[in-house]
C-alpha cells in the first residue's frame, strides 16, 4: 500500500508539470516576429494545416485580399472555404520562399515575397506537377502580443516564368483569372495546333488565327480567346456537335510553340450553370507550324 501511495503521488506531481509545462511549450513555439509568421503561414500552408493558417491570419469581416488576377476573398470564411478546396484538390503542396524581405514600425509590419507554388495532382505514374512562380506582399499587425497577417496581394512573376510547368499542370482554382491584356500584349497565335485531353488521351487539331479563334476537329468545334497575360492564355469552347461548352486557361511555353492547362464545363445540353473549373481535364497543345508559318482561319 505504501508502495501503491508514493507511486500515485509520483505520478500526479509529473502529470501536473507536465500540465503546467504545455502552454509554455505552445507559447515558445508560436512564431515572434513578422518575418517568423510568414515563414510559419507558408510552411502551413505547404502543410495544409488550415489550423495554424487560421490562428495567424486575422478575422475581421472587412478586410480584402487579392490573388493572382484579382481574385478577391473578404474576411476570413471565403478565403477558407477557397483553402479547404485547394487542401482537397492536391496530393501535396511545395512551397520554397526565394526571396523575403520585412519591414515594420511599432506594431505594424509589411513585406514582400518571391515564393514557388508547386502543386501535385494525383498519385503514381498519373501524378501531376504545376510550378506557378509568384510574387506576394501583405501587412502584418500585432495584437496582443502576437503578429497576425491582415491581408495580401499576389501577383505572377512574370519575369521568372522561363519554366514554369514541370508536368501536366492542374492550375489552382484561385489562381486563373487574368486581367483583360492590350491587343499589343497578345503574340501571333496563329496556325495549326494538336491537342491533348490527357485523361482521356483524346486528340484533335484547332486552327487558330493570330488572336487565337478557330475551329477544332472535335464534334464541330470552336475556340475563342478572351484574355491573354503573361503568357497565360484563357477562352471559351464551344461543340455543336455535341451540345455542349466551357472555359479553358494555358500557360503558353517562352517560344511559343507549346501550351499547357486545364479546361471545364460550363453547359452540357439544357445543364446549364455548371461552377467553372469544376469539372473538366488538363491539356496539353502543341504547335504544328512555328507562329507566323501558317495562315489561321479568319485571316
Amino acid at each position: 500500500m505504501h508502495r501503491f501511495d508514493l507511486w500515485v503521488c509520483c505520478l500526479s506531481a509529473l502529470l501536473s508539470v507536465a500540465s503546467d509545462a504545455s502552454p509554455i511549450v505552445a507559447r515558445a513555439a508560436e512564431p515572434d516576429n513578422p518575418e517568423a509568421v510568414i515563414r510559419r503561414l507558408v510552411q502551413a500552408n505547404a502543410e495544409k494545416d488550415l489550423d495554424t493558417i487560421s490562428r495567424l491570419m486575422a478575422h475581421d469581416a472587412d478586410i480584402t485580399s487579392y490573388s493572382v488576377g484579382g481574385r478577391k476573398y473578404v474576411g476570413w470564411p471565403e478565403f477558407e472555404r477557397e483553402m479547404q478546396e485547394e487542401f482537397g484538390n492536391v496530393e501535396k503542396l511545395e512551397i520554397p520562399i526565394r526571396e523575403l524581405n520585412v519591414w515594420n514600425k511599432g506594431d505594424i509590419a509589411w513585406f514582400s515575397m518571391e515564393l514557388d507554388y508547386i502543386r501535385y495532382v494525383g498519385t503514381g505514374e498519373q501524378q501531376t506537377r504545376t510550378v506557378l512562380p509568384l510574387r506576394e506582399t501583405g501587412v502584418l499587425e500585432r495584437r496582443n502580443g502576437q503578429w497576425v497577417l491582415l491581408n495580401f496581394h499576389e501577383s505572377f512573376r512574370s519575369a521568372q516564368m522561363t519554366h514554369p510547368v514541370a508536368a501536366s499542370p492542374a492550375a489552382p482554382a484561385q489562381q486563373i483569372l487574368i486581367s483583360n491584356p492590350s491587343a499589343s500584349a497578345i503574340p501571333d497565335l496563329s496556325g495549326e495546333w494538336e491537342i491533348l485531353e490527357v485523361e482521356d488521351n483524346k486528340r484533335y487539331r484547332a486552327t487558330l488565327d493570330k488572336n487565337g479563334n478557330g475551329p477544332y476537329t472535335q464534334h464541330g468545334g470552336r475556340f475563342v480567346t478572351t484574355k491573354f497575360a503573361d503568357r497565360l492564355w484563357q477562352g471559351t469552347w464551344h461543340q455543336p456537335g455535341n451540345d455542349r461548352e466551357g472555359g479553358f486557361e494555358l500557360l503558353l511555353s517562352e517560344d511559343g510553340m507549346e501550351a499547357k492547362g486545364i479546361w471545364w464545363y460550363t453547359r452540357v445540353g439544357k445543364h446549364t450553370g455548371i461552377p467553372p473549373r469544376e469539372h473538366g481535364g488538363t491539356y496539353e497543345w502543341k504547335r504544328v507550324t512555328p507562329p507566323g508559318s501558317a495562315r489561321g482561319p479568319l485571316q
